[in-house]
């Protein structure tokens, strides 16, 4: 698929979603505009370049500067904010932006960001607005932020896909353009085939190595020691997209492992790579030449992933933003880099996640972490495919692999009937991540403060508990778990919109998903047996009963944060284990007898 037909099939898609959406009574109308931001944010996350971000469009003025915002994600270890606007054409032909255009929509978010750090903006605005969460965010925080990311958002085509990082007050400000070349990019192949490292032009010269070419084997390698600086600024690049999912969610920078490279990293650079066991990289294909001494050596290498190596990864590029006396130049790490040769992309991704898996296995790091193709996660995409809806025209899609999803809406949507027909069938409000089943399934298990942790860290804890207790789920899944675990999805999805309602913005301000999370756990505690989920299953939705109960508990829970938090985020007392303590403690009644949900004992509860 070429790019113009990509944009064609795209904007059918799009203008669907709207279509969808604005026939629920339940949304405000949609704009075009907003939706697509969704959209892209959601493949951002998906791809593994973001955090889950968070949306709130917002436009206005202070004094003479124009702010502009439409959502924004926070780094595991809170130092680094990505921030999201739109750039939005809405032609049905592809259109091309000039860079400068993208630098002037920036600028918008970066006054943004300086007005709220600067306690500027949030006397200005309305306290139920979408955007004070944000704001005061960056007004409490801006001190321990030494970097963020501006995503500018366009259905157009860039030149650039990054603009030259810029410092704006002692902090790395990074502008990426997510257009459609590199939805495409997204859609049809690898996020990682973004990375590439053309050390000709970084080092001068290519970079030495040893050659190991196997004719036998889907892959050959070579061993090469990579300049810590490098790595450095790799990682200051790419971030997280550097590295292979499963490790991800192991980059505290205060471990002990972290702690050890930092102080070898000060005191004695130059035993670093006698001293550390290097990475373990997968590339997809790399240029070998052979140098003046007869040697070989790699030009350019794309794309890389690290799947062994995060730590020593995240711990030089934090270590040197934390200690500026760290000299890198000595600094050299070793690695051995496995060059993927030509293959089904299955395939290939299968022989990823075995090198990741083994490469790992001295670091604990579990086999459920590599788990898209677990026989779990294979069962419940089976049965999302063969599960219709009550109605038998519907059904909910289970997306195994990051991106399938829109590959279904582009592969199959190919007129406009279709898309509709499509999108009727598995519309967005439909679709499940891995890490979503994770959120739905650990909230009613009541591990809300798990899931306050974010989606891939509670992703694994998730797949961890099922290692480590294999009745967590029976085995095979079957019909009726499947459609139990819907009528979850319903219960914690109906909550969430009811307080995200506009007329709600008075009692619930931040934290939806918190609260959301939080009030699911209160009913799987005080309420789990009596729930008749099959019942949910049927309806496809509550009863007008069940929902003002779930309100008034969530307004309980709610009172709670506040009570508890004493001004801070709600995303920070979510992950509070005494905050479910808390929680539990309040007295949830139920004032309407008359909830047809409640009308059965489940034996098979859980």
């Amino acid at each position: 698929m070429n790019l113009i037909e990509f944009h064609e099939n795209l904007r059918e898609h799009l203008l669907s979603v709207v279509d969808e959406r604005s026939k629920n009574p339940d949304e405000e109308f949609p704009s075009e505009e907003l939706v697509y931001a969704e959209l892209v944010m959601d493949d951002i996350n998906q791809a593994g370049i973001s955090e889950t971000p968070t949306v709130c469009h917002w436009v206005g003025n202070v004094g003479n500067a124009k702010l502009r915002i439409s959502g924004f994600s926070v780094s595991d270890d809170e130092t680094r904010i990505d921030l999201f606007l739109t750039h939005y054409i809405g032609s049905d032909q592809l259109q091309q932006l000039k860079d400068s255009e993208i630098k002037l929509a920036a600028k918008q978010t970066v006054n943004f960001a300086l007005s709220c750090a600067r306690g500027k903006l949030l006397p200005k605005l309305d306290p139920t607005s979408q955007v004070v969460e944000l704001v005061e965010l960056l007004q409490n925080r801006w001190g321990d932020l030494d970097q963020f990311r501006i995503f500018v958002i366009t259905d157009g085509q860039t030149k650039s896909k990054r603009l030259k990082p810029q410092e704006i007050e002692g902090r790395l400000v990074q502008v990426e353009m997510m257009d459609i070349e590199r939805l495409l990019r997204h859609s049809t192949g690898k996020p990682r085939d973004e990375i590439i490292v053309d050390f000709q032009s970084v080092l001068g010269r290519p970079l030495a190595c040893v050659h190991v070419p196997d004719p036998e084997l889907d892959y050959e390698y070579a061993l090469a020691a990579i300049p810590g600086e490098i790595i450095r600024a790799l990682y200051e690049r790419y971030n997280t997209l550097l590295l292979e999912a499963n490790v991800r969610s192991f980059l505290g920078a205060r471990g002990r492992v972290n702690k050890g490279v930092a102080e070898t990293l000060l005191k004695e650079p130059g035993n670093f790579m006698a001293f550390n066991n290097g990475l373990v990289i997968v590339c997809d294909e790399a240029e070998l030449v052979r140098l003046d001494d007869g040697t070989s050596g790699i030009s350019v290498i794309t794309g890389l992933q690290i799947v062994n190596g995060g730590q020593t990864t995240s711990s030089i590029y934090f270590a040197k933003r934390d200690n500026k006396a760290i000299d890198l130049s000595r600094v050299m790490v070793p690695a051995k880099i496995v060059i993927l040769k030509e293959g089904s992309e299955t395939n290939r991704e299968g022989l990823i996640s075995s090198i990741s898996k083994f490469a790992n296995s001295q670091n604990a790091v579990k086999t459920s972490d590599l788990s898209a193709n677990k026989p779990f996660h294979i069962q419940l995409e089976k049965l999302a495919n063969e599960t219709w809806c009550p109605d038998g025209v519907g059904r909910w899609f289970y997306e195994r692999a990051a991106g399938s999803y829109q590959v279904l809406m582009l592969r199959e949507g190919r007129t406009r009937a279709q898309k509709r027909q499509l999108t009727e069938m598995v519309p967005v409000r439909r679709k499940l991540t891995k890490n979503d089943v994770a959120k739905y399934h650990e909230s009613w298990r009541k591990l809300p403060m798990q899931v306050a942790l974010g989606g891939e860290k509670n992703f694994v804890a998730f797949m961890a508990a099922i290692d480590d207790n294999p009745s967590l789920i029976q085995d095979p899944l079957d019909a009726n778990w499947y459609k139990r675990l819907i009528a979850k999805v319903i219960l914690f999805k109906s909550i969430e919109r009811m307080i995200k309602r506009k007329e709600a913005k008075s009692i619930f301000r931040q934290g939806y998903v918190n609260i959301a999370a939080y009030t699911v756990s209160v009913v799987a505690d005080r309420l789990g047996k009596r729930v008749d989920l099959t019942k949910i299953w049927q309806r496809q939705s509550l009863s007008p009963e069940f929902e003002k109960l779930l309100w008034e508990w969530a307004v309980k829970v709610n009172d709670v944060f506040i009570r508890v938090g004493g001004g801070r985020q709600f995303s920070e007392v979510a992950k509070q284990r005494e905050t479910w303590v808390h929680v539990s403690a309040v007295e949830f009644v139920i004032t309407d007898e008359n909830i047809s949900e409640l009308d059965v004992i489940d034996s098979s509860y859980r």
